[in-house]
């Protein structure tokens, strides 16, 4: 019989959110505060940034702690006062990942082992942030939670992203299934929305950015590779569901968007949007932009029927929406940067 955490009820939970200084993590703390639960993050920025956070820490039940999650005496402390983590905290980016592949394994895979074992100390529920990247090359399309996984050769750094990722996933699911740790994994397809940087990588602020600066919009490879683009408001009400469902436990759980786009497709929306339509869109190889025999993939479709069945979550926000959101985050930033 498996650890069965308690549905939620109306006393606030105490969460802990690792990560939760980056994109997602600062909404679903904003989120989280909003319904009334005691919030703190450790984040040690390296990645993540305090503006994103800054907003919050007024707030009676905030608090932070810039540090890293391998501090294994400030994990203790924070575990052992809350309930539920949120771990989010890893390596994200392409072009981090394909720059600095051993910071990417030992971040993702020793970061969760550490986060486990602190939980596990106090019984922790743990939900942990996985990522499309593990159906790697896969092609039957739209994935599934169970669909078997190809990934490219090992001398592609791009694929130690997924591979470490799914180390995660299978150490996850071992802590719930031998040593009965409520846990409860979800896969995030391609997320956007207001705060995403695109330093490390991430194609939408990139684009937006270009688009506001009057640049030419650049697009990796041919710009036929299609993905599906979720609001990040609505990735954090899946989280915020799944993390009150104690059905949810044990398992793995698709979130993302179904509206299938290509990545051309996206930089002539943005060019429209922006009112930038005289700009040129500029095609580089994979080979210009990261590295020589770079690997993508040229579909990336979730199938999100188990979530619904679970939760009865689906996307709520279209691309276009999507996207207008982010263009006025930027339009505002830039607003505030020349003021």
């Amino acid at each position: 019989m498996h650890t069965q955490a308690r549905e939620r009820t109306n006393l606030p939970t105490r969460v802990l959110i690792t990560g939760g200084a980056g994109f997602i993590g600062s909404h679903l703390a904003e989120a989280l505060l909003e319904r009334g639960d005691h919030v703190t993050i450790i984040d040690d920025l390296s990645t993540g940034r305090f503006d994103n956070i800054d907003h919050l820490t007024n707030h009676p039940y905030f608090r932070f702690a810039i540090e890293s999650i391998f501090n294994e005496g400030v994990m203790d402390r924070l575990v052992s006062e809350c309930t539920q983590i949120f771990h989010l905290a890893a390596a994200v980016g392409v072009k981090l990942i394909v720059e600095q592949p051993v910071h990417t394994i030992e971040t993702n895979i020793t970061g969760t082992e550490a986060v486990l074992k602190s939980a596990l100390r106090y019984r922790a529920k743990v939900l942990i942030a996985s990522t499309s990247e593990v159906y790697g090359k896969g092609n039957a399309i739209p994935f599934h939670e169970d669909d078997d996984v190809v990934l490219g050769p090992t001398i592609r750094s791009r694929w130690a992203y997924a591979a470490s990722k799914m180390v995660d996933e299978f150490l996850a699911l071992a802590y719930y299934h031998e040593k009965d740790l409520p846990i409860t994994i979800f896969r995030l397809f391609n997320t956007i929305g207001p705060r995403q940087t695109g330093q490390y990588g991430m194609v939408i602020p990139r684009f937006v950015k270009q688009a506001i600066a009057g640049q030419d919009l650049t697009v990796y490879g041919d710009g036929l590779q299609t993905r599906c683009f979720l609001h990040v408001d609505d990735a954090v009400q899946a989280i915020l569901a799944l993390s009150d469902k104690t059905q949810a436990i044990g398992h793995v759980f698709n979130i993302g968007s179904t509206e299938e786009v290509s990545i051309l497709e996206i930089a002539q929306k943005i060019l429209v949007l922006t009112h930038r339509q005289d700009n040129a869109i500029n095609m580089v190889t994979y080979e210009e932009a990261y590295a020589d025999g770079f690997d993508d993939m040229r579909r990336r479709v979730p199938d999100i029927s188990k979530i619904k069945t679970f939760i009865g979550w689906e996307p709520k926000r279209t691309l276009q929406q999507t996207l207008q959101d982010i263009i006025a985050y930027y339009d505002k930033q830039n607003i505030i940067e020349g003021a």
